[in-house]
């Protein structure tokens, strides 16, 4: 894989982490107002914006609108799916595992599938 291919990725990941935090974070703090977790959550977010747009403007370089999509949907929700289990201390269950499992197929036929 070269940089070009890899780099978008890496920036994809780093902004779900920064939006998944922005959008989330604030749950494990019921008791904080929420004009103040608003504008917490907005900062952060900036972050991710500041990472999201550059990663999407190399990756259509080598990849196709759809396919970077893909590649961050599938992203957010890996990153989700770890941050709900490790800072939210939600468990993840079977039905998470078949419904991610449902959407790393549609991501196969987005990259590699077999329809022309």
């Amino acid at each position: 894989m070269s940089l070009a291919h890899l780099l978008p990725v890496l920036l994809l990941v780093a902004s779900n982490l920064f939006m998944t935090m922005a959008w989330y974070g604030h749950l494990r703090f019921p008791g904080a107002p929420l004009w103040a977790v608003v504008f917490i959550s907005w900062g952060i977010a900036l972050v991710e914006y500041w990472l999201a747009v550059p990663a999407n403007r190399l990756g259509h370089r080598v990849y196709s609108a759809a396919e970077l999509k893909t590649l961050q949907e599938v992203i957010t929700l890996v990153v989700f799916a770890g941050f709900s289990a490790f800072w939210l201390k939600e468990p993840l269950t079977l039905n998470h595992a078949v419904g991610f499992g449902f959407i790393a197929l549609g991501a196969f036929f987005i990259f590699r599938g077999p329809f022309g």
